[in-house]
């Protein structure tokens, strides 16, 4: 097993977290609209007195539904960092005044507000619209200058009737008081529904009374490397849990009274490794299963017996019970049917049911599943697969794949939540900061996640209002805990709601980045730790350590203004505006931040470039090779079990990093730090595009490249073995072929389970 590689250089921040506060920003507000995330479908100012909220003020409601609304806005106001309120026994007496008004016009979930000197009116004809008034009401009061609001009217419905966020619990497993604190942010965003991904290859998470074995076996793993093993007796060390079918009913209610639905999935008939080693009957093989340990796709599938979908229609049964909503999610995704294919016994049943091929055997078992549900008044969801060998009328679609399945899902008469990994995927690193956490590959940045449209052109007029929504998936692979599972979701989530919500023709990326840092310190007053790396500074350095010359880069991903200082003074919004790059000597200490109306939106960045640094680059500043396969993740390291990780960028695909356009002149050797860290990957049919080079020793070789190809111009054998901290450091002579390149470290041959990755790479002058 591998040892923990723990001995990292990370870049350095002058704090953690230093952000516009609520009583400065103030004294910088920005004129004009308020900022309101998600934008109101209609916003009127009216010119009158604004409203000056009063210590002594209270808030009522006309009605008991409405002092329901008014309780729940003063918990909302305190969460987003305003005074705690007192609700008022007589409506009339309030400042902040809620009233159901069921004769009025309004479609569901839309709301009034009306702001005059005298206070805030809230109406709507059914109360999930006062709900969301109570939102906006509480966004007012702590906007530009906290506890002041310009009269106006806000006139708001929501554009789609799903507005919804995924989270995966079966990967990594979240506590009952992480999802009220997710529950309480989707309400603050106006979203509505929480799609809650229960059962895995890794784990099953929900109670089911009748087959204990779900949760008393498929509920625990075993990780692997260091965090699977016990440091002081070697023992193995198990990874569990699940929830209980009295907690998963406490979630349930705590969402309801925030307007959310909780929407159970249940996957079939893939992802199914945990539920097949609790009861090896399930099971299409006689191969002795544990429960995964490794991410990816796995070949494990349910058979396909009577037997089997009677077990299926029980776990339904008791999930209907605890869950009220009327969709059932049945998954239906990445099933590879190499086991149904390689089954006689499937392959008889298959033939007995007049059944061409292994697609309409997955499509005959989501059909008698929809049959099942409908005759329990409940509405089938499946991921875009369940398409493959033709679908139940009644389904509705979730289209991951991109947007082509719910486009053809919806010409053909069904529902549609869009949900693609392209744009909708919040487990994909969303900067190229090294500061990112474990992330799966390539980014999906905020902008792109905001100016994601639901609605395909192509669309048929007439089909478009098969579109219900849209949806952020949350899967948890390289998700361990719940401030990693923040900085995934925020500010993303902000995005994917106001595109759920606000009319199509006023979304406008630059004016939610106007918005956006208010937003901010409401996520502070709720403690959320959200992402950090899209209001940092990034620096890119190219120069000549001979020379001491380097040109700096410097970037907000955002595109809010930077200011900076090469003297290691605090950085100000009076400090030097950056607009292009800077051509400075080493040594040199940049100072970097990015403002929005004078206030830092992030820590300060720094950066201490001298001789050396130019001279070393570490794995998250390196590039991929451009030959072989491609697939870039942030992989954490294997241990400690709890705690901090170290973080490396690895393509596993290829275990190739490139340093483009690098000065070679006078180098004479590559000193290279690596270690082990376990390949936990299954790839099912994507397997054969993972590259090996040949290893020409026994346990395989690093090789210093030029260009990526050709032949190396170094090569050092590698051990059985890193050291005891899991760490190797070796050196390599070379001769560079041209003054100036690309360099490129490889590591050869098939070394897993285990796989060697970069930590970094310095380039060593003739001595």
């Amino acid at each position: 097993m591998t040892k923990s590689l723990r001995a990292r250089r990370r870049a350095t921040l002058l704090g953690s977290c230093m952000l516009l506060g609520l009583t400065t920003v103030q004294a910088h507000a920005a004129a004009g609209a308020p900022s309101l995330i998600p934008l109101p479908a209609n916003y009127q100012a009216d010119g009158g007195k604004d409203f000056v909220l009063k210590h002594a003020a209270r808030v009522g409601g006309n009605d008991e539904a409405s002092r329901r609304v008014a309780a729940q806005f003063v918990e909302l106001l305190k969460q987003n960092g305003g005074p705690t309120l007192a609700v008022a026994e007589n409506a009339n007496k309030a400042q902040i005044r809620f009233r159901l008004d069921p004769s009025a016009t309004n479609p569901a979930e839309a709301y009034t507000l009306k702001v005059s000197n005298t206070g805030i009116d809230v109406s709507a004809s059914d109360d999930r619209g006062l709900f969301y008034g109570a939102v906006t009401a509480a966004q007012l009061l702590t906007d530009q200058t906290p506890g002041e609001v310009a009269a106006a009217t806000i006139t708001d419905a929501p554009r789609f009737v799903w507005r919804g966020l995924m989270l995966d619990s079966a990967r990594h497993f979240q506590s009952m008081e992480e999802i009220k604190k997710l529950l309480d942010a989707m309400a603050q965003h106006k979203l509505n529904t929480f799609h809650w991904h229960l059962t895995d290859d890794q784990g099953w998470r929900m109670e089911i009374k009748r087959y204990p074995k779900l949760t008393e076996t498929g509920s625990c793993r075993v990780p692997l490397g260091d965090a699977g093993r016990n440091e002081a007796t070697g023992q193995p060390r198990t990874y569990c849990g699940f929830y209980t079918q009295e907690q998963i009913r406490e979630i349930v209610a705590y969402a309801a009274q925030r307007h959310i639905q909780v929407i159970p999935e249940i996957d079939v008939p893939g992802h199914a490794t945990a539920a097949i080693v609790a009861y090896p009957e399930l099971g299409v093989t006689d191969q002795k299963l544990v429960i995964d340990n490794q991410w990816g796709v796995f070949p494990n599938l349910f058979n396909t017996e009577e037997s089997t979908m009677q077990f299926l229609e029980n776990v339904l049964l008791e999930v209907i019970d605890m869950f009220p909503a009327k969709y059932v999610h049945v998954g239906g995704d990445e099933a590879v049917k190499d086991q149904w294919i390689a089954s006689p016994r499937v392959q008889a049943h298959m033939r007995q049911l007049g059944l061409k091929d292994e697609m309409e055997m997955q499509s005959h078992m989501i059909k008698r599943l929809e049959k099942f549900l409908e005759q329990h008044d409940r509405r089938l969801i499946g991921w875009d697969e369940i398409l493959e060998g033709g679908l139940p009328p009644e389904a509705t679609v979730m289209s991951w794949r991109g947007t082509e399945g719910g486009l053809k899902a919806a010409s053909e008469g069904h529902d549609v939540i869009m949900s693609p990994v392209t744009h909708m995927y919040m487990d994909y690193l969303q900067t190229e900061s090294p500061n990112e956490p474990p992330g799966r590959p390539t980014t999906i940045p905020l902008q792109k996640a905001y100016e994601f449209e639901p609605v395909p052109a192509e669309l048929a007029a007439d089909k478009r209002s098969h579109i219900l929504g849209l949806q952020a998936n949350m899967f948890v692979e390289h998700t361990r805990n719940n401030r990693h599972l923040e900085h995934n979701l925020f500010p993303r989530v902000a995005a994917v709601a106001e595109t759920g919500w606000s009319p199509q023709d006023k979304r406008d990326f630059r004016g939610f980045t106007q918005r956006l840092p208010r937003q901010l310190q409401r996520y502070r007053a709720m403690d959320i730790a959200y992402a950090q790396t899209p209001f940092q500074v990034d620096l890119r350095d190219k120069g000549d350590a001979a020379t001491g010359n380097v040109t700096v880069t410097l970037d907000n991903p955002l595109g809010y203004p930077v200011h900076y200082t090469l003297d290691g003074s605090a950085v100000s919004s009076r400090s030097p505006l950056y607009s292009q790059p800077l051509q400075l000597k080493v040594p040199v200490q940049v100072q970097a931040a990015a403002f929005f109306n004078d206030l830092p939106l992030a820590a300060a960045s720094n950066f201490a470039l001298t001789a050396d640094s130019l001279r070393v680059r570490e794995d998250t500043q390196l590039g991929l090779c451009p030959n072989g396969g491609k697939l870039l993740l942030r992989l954490e390291d294997d241990g400690p079990a709890e705690g901090e990780r170290e973080v490396f960028n690895v393509n596993i695909f290829n275990p190739c990093w490139l340093w483009e356009d690098v000065n070679l002149a006078g180098i004479s050797r590559i000193k290279v730090r690596a270690g082990r860290i376990p390949y936990n990957f299954q790839l099912a049919h994507d397997e054969p595009a993972r590259k090996f080079a040949p290893a020409h020793s026994r346990y395989g070789e690093m090789e210093i490249l030029a260009n990526c190809e050709g032949t190396p111009l170094a090569s050092v054998p590698l051990p059985a073995e890193p050291g005891a901290d899991g760490f190797l450091e070796l050196e390599a002579p070379i001769t560079a072929p041209a003054a100036r390149g690309d360099l490129c470290v490889r590591f050869t041959g098939d070394t897993r389970p285990n796989m060697w990755t970069l930590d970094w790479i310095r380039l060593e002058p003739a001595r």
